[in-house]
């Protein structure tokens, strides 16, 4: 099996996968243990008086690791968002061509 040469280490399909499940985590705590949540939504003729409310209650250590795991997952989204834009980025003095583009896989 021959060896990768110049593998480059910004992978931004794993950070994209890890932040969806933080992403799903965290909601899942918080939508899963809320209680009285409520949902309203006023329709009315001009449109700036529309309105909706969207009240969750959760508790507890459900409410905080949900907080973090969300949170976590919003930041690895933002970071793979920049490593698949700066993955896209061709360096000076990098060859392109579809050799090297399949030695990379």
């Amino acid at each position: 099996m021959p060896t990768k040469k110049n593998v480059s280490i910004m992978n931004s399909e794993r950070t994209l996968l890890s932040s969806i499940l933080f992403l799903a985590l965290g909601l899942g705590l918080i939508l899963g243990f809320c209680h009285g949540s409520t949902i309203g939504f006023g329709a009315a003729y001009p449109v700036s008086g529309m309105s909706l409310q969207v009240v969750v209650n959760t508790t507890g250590l459900p409410a905080m690791a949900g907080f973090a795991s969300t949170l976590i997952g919003i930041l690895l989204l933002i970071l793979a968002t920049i490593l698949a834009i700066v993955g896209q980025v061709r360096w000076p003095g990098e060859k392109t061509s579809l050799s090297r583009v399949r030695e990379l896989r």
